[in-house]
């Protein structure tokens, strides 16, 4: 399918897609992808050995498939630590669990071969998937003298906001509109910020928490009113009305973050001169 271009001299460059939007890649790409397609190799070859060998080729397709997904779920939980300041580890090593699950896959196909040709397909297995995808984060990041109990409830709500921004990225390619795809991606992008604000200190969490919830409430359930009605009959006075809405609320969480941001600005100044007046009286500021 073709992919129409933005930009200012584009036909619908009056519309409020951006000409270019930073989109993240998604963490899970060809080569975990092409993990859950070659164990079917074991799995068609064991239709053509004996007992023992199918049983075998089997039980290498299920360690293998099983490896397959510990390791999706272990990039995304590695992609979900990264883009955060302040997290915690994975509670399970899930890509250490894959490697180990990778070798011994390899060397149930392996047996037949005997004990030597078994160990050596484990250990070549289990290496190469360790360093095609490396470790879990075993430490917590960002987490040296912060109240946990916070930290716990900021990384909830910011879950439960992640999942409202996959369920409106997820319903608005269902319109079929790639422009309104990337303005839904660049919103995210926006709406992100906040999430990071709140993030790198748990105290904003309280007059943030309307629009983690609520406000993004809202906007998934617009998205998905609009997705559906859009993909039926592309009335384009709806698309505008959509395209305001996340103007709208765009502008709202950037208000929202930098008021924020203003109120930590003002605290320190507030420091400040409490700490500059009590060096005045003790005569120890420099004239």
């Amino acid at each position: 399918m073709s992919q129409r271009f933005g930009g200012r001299f584009s036909p619908d460059g009056n519309r409020s897609t951006p000409a270019s939007v930073p989109v993240r890649p998604h963490p899970v790409g060809a080569r975990v992808n092409m993990l859950f397609v070659l164990p079917f190799a074991f799995a068609i070859g064991a239709f053509f050995k004996d007992p023992v060998g199918l049983a075998l080729n089997l039980g290498a397709f299920g360690a293998l498939m099983l490896a397959a997904w510990l390791t999706r779920e272990g990039v995304l939980a590695q992609a979900a630590y990264d883009m955060r300041k302040v997290a915690r580890r994975p509670a399970i090593p899930r890509k250490i669990f894959a490697s180990v699950l990778t070798g011994a896959g390899l060397a149930l196909a392996g047996m037949a071969d005997g004990v030597v040709a078994a160990s050596i397909f484990a250990v070549a297995g289990g290496a190469l998937h360790f360093g095609a995808f490396g470790a879990d984060p075993l430490t917590d990041k960002g987490m040296d003298g912060v109240d946990t109990f916070q930290t716990d409830r900021v990384a909830r709500a910011v879950e439960e906001a992640e999942t409202h921004l996959s369920a409106m990225q997820d319903a608005i390619k269902r319109s079929g509109d790639r422009a309104l795809a990337r303005r839904v991606d660049s919103f995210a992008g926006t709406i992100r910020q906040l999430f990071h604000a709140v993030e790198n200190d748990p105290r904003r969490l309280a007059p943030a928490r309307r629009y983690l919830g609520v406000y993004l409430v809202g906007a998934r359930d617009a998205t998905v009113k609009f997705a559906d009605l859009y993909a039926r009959n592309r009335d384009e006075q709806a698309r505008v009305d959509y395209q305001a809405l996340l103007d709208d609320l765009e502008n709202r969480f950037a208000l929202r973050r930098e008021a924020l941001l203003e109120d930590d600005r003002t605290d320190l100044e507030i420091e400040i001169e409490v700490l500059r007046e009590r060096l005045e009286r003790e005569g120890l500021r420099a004239q």
